[in-house]
């Protein structure tokens, strides 16, 4: 079996966790999102990649869901001692040597697309990572304070200030000029089955389809595509998703991300604008309902790998594979 995947940070590298021990022989393709990447010190840092990477590869720190696992931040304390920042960045000295692979690979020209794979040499994570592009892509976040109306980057919108002060849009810089990765179209095409992790849909998987090609090689695909709800009964599982969904006007709930979504095929059959022919979501959300998508409802909670692959198989029962 083909699958592929649209998945951001950790609920995405979570989730393909128990894709992995579902499905131990499917071919599975997961298309990486990179708007969350910055530049500080003149590194190329791609956090949601590096966190599928270290998850499925076993490297992950368990407790923080990011960065690596025993990891120390002695060049960052030092860095602090320069009065050097910034200080709202987790720069762990592991990661670091990543970090530092991936910004001499793109600096000799080698594409994202080729960098990710050779730093996947050394993590075997099982999977084909594959950034949505290889052409430079961030989100940024217009807000409003005490120094006026200005664009931040996401990551210090997200880190710095924890999406207190209210996003009045999210854009993703770059996005409209970029081109899909090579194998992220022909993923899309030749996949058995389609799934939208539960991931932000505004700022990671909302990122992903950003890039021209992306969102209608989704809605094309012959394949089934199901999606799982990052909301339960009305709060982001993880994260501040619902300040990002407030940015578009969008409902925290598990109905209002799957509407926002959208259907591939109405009621009567006939072609929708949408993503989804299904949408997994929460027992406490039982009773949500979007037209032309079939809706069923397990725990969500990714406790352990066990309820894990639970959800996965549902998700996978859901598109009749």
């Amino acid at each position: 079996m083909k699958v592929t995947a649209l998945a951001g940070g950790i609920g995405g590298a979570r989730f393909l966790r128990g894709v992995k021990a579902a499905l131990p022989d499917a071919d599975v393709t997961v298309i990486g999102n990179t708007g969350d990447d910055i530049i500080l010190h003149r590194l190329n840092i791609s956090p949601d990649l590096d966190t599928v990477m270290y998850t499925l590869g076993g490297g992950i720190s368990a407790e923080r869901g990011w960065g690596r696992e025993d990891e120390t931040f002695t060049v960052q304390s030092e860095l602090a001692e320069y009065g050097v920042g910034p200080a709202w960045f987790g720069l762990g000295d592991r990661d670091l040597a990543t970090h530092l692979v991936r910004t001499e690979m793109l600096a000799a020209g080698f594409p994202l697309s080729d960098v990710t794979a050779a730093l996947c040499q050394r993590w075997q994570p099982g999977v084909r990572l594959i950034p949505m592009t290889d052409d430079r892509v961030e989100t940024h976040v217009v807000i409003e304070d005490a120094e006026g109306r200005r664009a931040i980057h996401f990551q210090e919108w997200w880190l710095r200030l924890r999406a207190q002060v209210p996003a009045l849009a999210i854009v993703s810089v770059g996005a409209a000029e970029a081109k899909p990765a090579p194998g992220v179209l022909d993923a899309l095409a030749e996949a058995d089955v389609v799934l939208l992790p539960p991931s932000n849909p505004v700022v990671s998987i909302g990122s992903i389809l950003a890039v021209p090609g992306i969102r209608d090689a989704v809605r094309e695909t012959k394949a089934p595509v199901v999606g799982v709800s990052p909301i339960i009964g009305g709060s982001p599982v993880r994260g501040m998703a619902d300040a990002c969904l407030m940015a578009i006007g969008v409902e925290t709930s598990a109905g209002g991300v799957g509407a926002h979504y959208g259907a591939r095929r109405l009621p009567d059959g006939s072609p929708g604008t949408g993503l989804l022919d299904g949408w997994l979501v929460d027992l406490v959300d039982a009773d949500v309902t979007i037209p032309g998508v079939r809706v069923a409802a397990v725990p969500l909670l990714m406790t352990d790998l066990a309820a894990t692959v639970e959800i996965v198989r549902a998700a996978l029962e859901l598109a009749g594979v």
